[in-house]
Formats: C-alpha cells, sequence, structure tokens
C-alpha cells in the first residue's frame, strides 16, 4: 500500500513539477506548497519528498533541497556522458556530444559511478574562474561488472583488490560467495549489489584463476581483465562440433575448382590456423594468374546461430605471448576451416591475370574449392627466395618479383612504411621466459602481405564502385584518417632533434619523408621510439561502413577480407560480398555500422591484452636480473619518471624522479626531457643512459629502474 502511495505520489509531483517549469524553472517550491497540492501533511510531505529525491532522478527533473525548500533545476542542465576516473578518485565525464566541455565530478558526486561507465549528470551554474562541475544522477549502462583481482580472505568477510588501477574500490565478498578461493589467489570476481549507502560494491567470485606468478594464472588474467572469455559456452562447442569435415559434391559443384592449380600456404612455424593460400599458374598468354584463396567461414558460420552469436561477441582472435585466444572454436579455427595441406577447403577467392609489369589485365571474386600442394613457414620459404631452389622455387620466384613491383608501386603512391621492432620471448616448459629476440620481417614475410593488401583493396574497390549515390552498396571498409596536423609537426620537431627531416607540405611529401625516415632508422637505436611516436601521431585506422580512404597505406578503397578465422569484419565482409554477387539488395546499413563499431573497440582491447601479456614477460624476465646494468635509451617522460627501454632486450621500466638525487627534476613536456632545478642537467627523449634494474612487481607488470650516474 506504502509503495502505491509513493508512486502516486511521484506521478503528482513530476506533473508538479513541470507545471512550475513552464511558470519560472528558478522556483523555490517548499513542503507547505507541496503538502497542498498533494492533500498530505507537512511532515509526510517532506518525507515522501526526500525519499523519492534519493532515487536521483524524477523524468529528468532534479529538485535540490535548500533550506527547508526544494530548488527545481532545469533539464538542459543534465548530460550524458563517460565517466573518466583520475588517479585521486575523482572523474571528468566526457559527454556524448563533442562540442560539449567535460565535466568534473568530485569524488563523493560520483554515486558508485565507475570508469567508463555511461552516466547522467547535473551541470552546476558555473560560477567565474571555476571549472564545469557536476555530479552523476543516474547510471545509465556499467562498462564492466567484472574485475580480475587478489582475493583476501579474513574469518568474517572477503575482498578483492581489483588489478585495475582505474577501479578505486575494493570489492567485498561474502564468505558464502568465493567460490572455494584461498586468501592471496587471484579471481575473477562480478559485482552483484552496491547498496546506495555503502562505501564498497559486494561481489559474487565467478572463476578462481589459481596462484599469482604461475603462467596460466597470469595469461587468464589477463584476458579477463580486458573481458574476453576463457572458454566457448556448450552450446557453442555443440554446434562446432556438429559441423562435418567431409565436403559434398554437390557443394564443389557449386564453386570454382582450383584443387590440380598449384595452391600452398606460407605461415609462421607455429600457426595451426592457416586462413589463406595463394594459387600460381603461368596463362597460355604469358600472364600470370594469381589467386589468393581465403578460408571460407561464412559458409560454416550461419548468421544468427549460437556460433556466429560468440564470434561477432569476441570480434577477433587475440595473441598473448604464448598462447592463441581464437575467436573460433579449435574445431573450426584449426581444424575444418583451416587450410591445411593436402587436403580438399572450401575457400572464398579473389582471383587476379597480372602482365609482367603486375598490372591488372582481368580479376574475379568467389567461392572455390582448393587442394594446398605444401605448407611453408616463412623460414622455409625464405630460404627457397634466396637460394633460388627447393620446392616451386620458380613459382615463388616470380611472386616475389611481381610482390615488388606491387610494394614499390604502393610507395611511390604515397603509403607509409612503419617497421617496428616486433619483440618475441623464448620461453621454456613452465611458459617462463629464458630469453629475448627481436623477429626479422624478410621478403616472405612481405610477400604474403603484399597479395593480401592487393585482394583487401580490390574487393573493396569492386563493391564501391559497383553502384553509387543512393544506390550504393553497404560495406564495411577499413578507414584510415590523415593525421592530426598540430601532433605530426610536434612529431616533425621531436625527430629533427635526431636529424630527421619531416616534410610536411603534403600529404605524398608527409608519406616521402616518413618512409625515408623508417628506412634511416631501421637498426638504430632510436626506431622504436621514433616509430612508435611517428604511429601516435598518426590517426587509428577503425572498421566503419561509411567510405573514406586509408591514408597509411595510400588506398582509396579497403577493406579486410583476407583473415576471417580470426577477425569478424573479415565475416562480415564475404557475406556481403556474397550478396552483391548474387545480385542482391543493399545491406542494413545501421546494423552493419554497429557491428563496424564494436569489431573496432574489440580490436583495441585485444591489442591493449597483447600489450599487458608482453608487459608481463619482460616484468618476469628481468625478476632473474634484478641488480643487473643495462644500456637503454629514454623512451618516455612524465611528471613523476621517466621510461627506459633496454637496447639488448627492448624491455620497458621506469626510473622515478624522486629516486634521482642529484638534483629536483621537473618534466618539461614542450621538449620531451626533464629539466634539473639546480644544475640544469637535462634527459631527453632519445638519450642513451645507463640503468640498473631495481625492482619488479609482477602483479603490476611493473619494472622500475636506477640510474647509473655518468
Amino acid at each position: 500500500m506504502a509503495k502505491k502511495k509513493s508512486a502516486n505520489i511521484k506521478l503528482v509531483l513530476n506533473q508538479l513539477v513541470s507545471d512550475i517549469f513552464e511558470k519560472n524553472n528558478n522556483q523555490l517550491l517548499n513542503y507547505k506548497q507541496v503538502s497542498a497540492k498533494l492533500n498530505l501533511k507537512d511532515q509526510e510531505s517532506r518525507e515522501t519528498i526526500l525519499e523519492i529525491l534519493k532515487e536521483g532522478k524524477n523524468n529528468g527533473i532534479f529538485l535540490e533541497p535548500e533550506k527547508g525548500k526544494f530548488k527545481l533545476k532545469e533539464l538542459q542542465n543534465f548530460i550524458i556522458g563517460t565517466v573518466d576516473m583520475t588517479a585521486d578518485g575523482s572523474a571528468y565525464i566526457i559527454p556524448e556530444d563533442e562540442f560539449e566541455k567535460d565535466i568534473f565530478v568530485a569524488p563523493r558526486k560520483l554515486k558508485n559511478a565507475l570508469h567508463g561507465d555511461t552516466v547522467k549528470a547535473y551541470v552546476f551554474a558555473k560560477k567565474s574562474g571555476r571549472k564545469n562541475d557536476g555530479e552523476v544522477v543516474e547510471i545509465i549502462k556499467r562498462a564492466k561488472s567484472d574485475f580480475t583481482g587478489v582475493i583476501k580472505i579474513s574469518d568474517r568477510f572477503a575482498f578483492v583488490i581489483a588489478d585495475d588501477k582505474k577501479m578505486m574500490h575494493d570489492i567485498f565478498v561474502p564468505l558464502a560467495d568465493t567460490h572455494g578461493a584461498k586468501s592471496g589467489q587471484r579471481v575473477l570476481v562480478t559485482l552483484s549489489d552496491w547498496p546506495e549507502s555503502a562505501k564498497n560494491p559486494i561481489g559474487i567470485v565467478k572463476h578462481v584463476l589459481g596462484n599469482q606468478g604461475e603462467n596460466n594464472t597470469e595469461m587468464n588474467a589477463i584476458l579477463a581483465q580486458y573481458g574476453f572469455p576463457l572458454a566457448f559456452p556448450p552450446q557453442v562447442e555443440r554446434e562446432a562440433n556438429a559441423i562435418p569435415e567431409e565436403i559434398s559434391a554437390a557443394e564443389i559443384a557449386k564453386r570454382k575448382d582450383f584443387r590440380k592449380v598449384l595452391t600452398f600456404t606460407i605461415d609462421p612455424a607455429d600457426a595451426k590456423d592457416f586462413d589463406d593460400a595463394i594459387s600460381y599458374q603461368k596463362l597460355p598468354n604469358g600472364n600470370h594468374e594469381i589467386g589468393i584463396h581465403i578460408a571460407d567461414v561464412s559458409h560454416y558460420v550461419i548468421q544468427g546461430s549460437e556460433l556466429d552469436k560468440e564470434a561477432y561477441s569476441r570480434a577477433t582472435s587475440v595473441y598473448l605471448v604464448d598462447r592463441v585466444i581464437p575467436m573460433l572454436p579449435e574445431r573450426l579455427s584449426n581444424g575444418v576451416c583451416s587450410l591445411r595441406p593436402h587436403e580438399d577447403k572450401l575457400c572464398f577467392a579473389a582471383v587476379f591475370e597480372l602482365d609482367e609489369q603486375a598490372n591488372i589485365q582481368n580479376e574475379w571474386y568467389g567461392r572455390t574449392v582448393i587442394h594446398s600442394d605444401r605448407r611453408f613457414t616463412y623460414e622455409e620459404a625464405q630460404e627457397v627466395i634466396e637460394s633460388k631452389t627447393g620446392d616451386y622455387a620458380s613459382e615463388i620466384q616470380k611472386l616475389n618479383e611481381l610482390a615488388y613491383i606491387l610494394r614499390e608501386r604502393k610507395f611511390k603512391n604515397g603509403a607509409i612504411s612503419f617497421e617496428s621492432a616486433e619483440v618475441k620471448f623464448k620461453l621454456d616448459e613452465a611458459g617462463k621466459p629464458i630469453g629475448v629476440y627481436v623477429k626479422e620481417r624478410k621478403d616472405a614475410h612481405k610477400l604474403i602481405e603484399d597479395y593480401m593488401l592487393l585482394a583487401n583493396r580490390k574487393v573493396a574497390e569492386f563493391i564501391a564502385k559497383k553502384s553509387k549515390g543512393k544506390q550504393k552498396l553497404t560495406f564495411v571498409y577499413r578507414v584510415h584518417d590523415s593525421p592530426n596536423m598540430e601532433t605530426l609537426n610536434t612529431f616533425a620537431n621531436f625527430a629533427s632533434r635526431f636529424g630527421y627531416k619531416i616534410n610536411t607540405k603534403s600529404d605524398k611529401e608527409i608519406a616521402k619523408s616518413l618512409n625515408h625516415l623508417m628506412a634511416d632508422v631501421e637498426g638504430k637505436k632510436e626506431q622504436n621510439i621514433l616509430t612508435s611516436l611517428a604511429i601516435r601521431s598518426m590517426a587509428k585506422a577503425i572498421y566503419t561502413t561509411k567510405k573514406t580512404s586509408h591514408y597509411g597505406l595510400a588506398f582509396e578503397y579497403y577493406t579486410h577480407f583476407t583473415s576471417p578465422i580470426r577477425r569478424y569484419p573479415d565475416v562480415m565482409a564475404h557475406r556481403l560480398l556474397q550478396i552483391y554477387l548474387d545480385g542482391g539488395k543493399s545491406a542494413d546499413m545501421e546494423f552493419y555500422e554497429v557491428a563496424s563499431v564494436h569489431a573496432s573497440a574489440m580490436e583495441k582491447r585485444a591489442a591493449d591484452a597483447e600489450r599487458a601479456s608482453i608487459k608481463y614477460k619482460q616484468a618476469e624476465y628481468l625478476e632473474n636480473n634484478i641488480g643487473t646494468a643495462y644500456k637503454g635509451i629514454i623512451s618516455g617522460v612524465t611528471e613523476w619518471g621517466m621510461y627506459v627501454e633496454i637496447e639488448e632486450n627492448k624491455c620497458e621500466g621506469m626510473i622515478r624522479l624522486r629516486d634521482i638525487s642529484d638534483d629536483f627534476y621537473v618534466l618539461d613536456e614542450k621538449n620531451y626531457c626533464i629539466i634539473g632545478q639546480r644544475k640544469k642537467r637535462k634527459y631527453q627523449l632519445g638519450d642513451e643512459v645507463m640503468i640498473r634494474v631495481k625492482k619488479v612487481d609482477l602483479s603490476k607488470r611493473q619494472i622500475d629502474f636506477t640510474l647509473i650516474p655518468d
């Protein structure tokens, strides 16, 4: 009865407030006025309204108690935005409307909002000289409810200290909900409740990840921290296991048959999911037919199936230091779809007839069946290229010659070559790093890359040019915007300190001078820093249905078509291409745009997880080298310290400013350096320094160095 009465009062109160808004939206409303309108006693009115106020919202109208009265605040003072937490527990709300300014929210006014949450916030009237302040009135959507961390158990309760640095609260766990975890173990906990009066959220342990420091525990913790599931749901596995490996004669009859044409794969030595193969034959007219055959995942993963929903949700495979977490169950990724040698396989292909100058004379797109004659590792293919002997040596030589022409043409047209050093770890049987090496990219890698780029570019161009204007076909493109000139100029100024000149007059000149820079720095100590800073000065590539060019590759049209086993956008590209080859109408643009935005977000998350696994292995590697001195290069500067990358193994750690005892150092952000206030000694990005490994914190994936004075 009380609930019904409160609901009725709420309706009347909202109507009353709306009426007053029409007349005077800054009016003070006292309890007696409300009591008269609601036919309540004054005290009852006061208690009811205060109860309603605790909910923090009244259909977009906010009432603020003020000396026995209520001050009404209007709807336009509210914004919807995303919470960006700071280190001190306060936050900024970044509005959805890009033209609005960020709103500062003090910790006590966050209403239990967490980093990344979508919230509704009230914006206070701005007082002169103050930043835009506000308070959260409603949490619209939680960014995440699962957190990894270390559980601590006492006699009466347990709590989890989250790994996420932006999670400012320990999570309390009732002893009945610890899932058998032991104190000090790493767990995955999900938030179950957060009473308004409570300082900390309450959670339930979903998974006990294991003991801290064990390889499996730490890798699974990274996956869970970034929101990637640790296993496939049973119904997804059941669907995958029900798919037959045998290919029917009826299915083969629908496809172009390449089983008698020379076909092979070139992949890393430890690869198991082969999603691309190349076919080659010389034509009677002297031209070369090159087929780029891609695993036909969309034939097996039917839109709307449980397999498809799971692949959409994951959106990408995740590559950690010691393992791959596939987008599709292994039955598909390593079995049915994988283009293994000496087996008939279903593919989606882009087939080109090239002349001796690598000009395209003919092109064909459609479904094929292949039979791979050989599985090459990159090393084996490189040996054939260098020695000019071995299996299919003449065919591989010709493919390499044509790839060189395609590559040179791409750079001539303004593509940028970013060749950063890729760090790999040698691991023992327990997954512990026993060595670090830099992976080399040779002609065999570039050959495959050039043909994949050709297929991606031409498929995108084929769809984009099929129809234009209002008849334009919905497609998933991979786009990359021009760089922000302010950011690029900052980078150009920094590169000039090393003697490199960046010409920013036009896109072509930028690309040309960046390519000169990348060629000049190869193998030098500053290669990694300048390459990573150059990449950071560029825009980020994304998936979208809105076609624009790919700046970094200098392609007017570009998509991702060649890796559907490990990327969901490629699956979407295959489906859309088949619809249009069949003469179908344009697909729902809104559906594919939402899917593209999701895929872009998951791609970033996967890259963050990969970086976290590298960081962990670097820390683990240096744990056995505490006290060892190394030569390093300053790779970053901040208010609290400078990052140094060790030259010999590329491990990165921090020298904290408080640990440099010969002076008081402060950051000079504009000049990428820290400067001593008394002696004016300067440490600049790119400077060579000697360091000693001071401390390693595996749980935080942090490495601390101390500076060895000259």
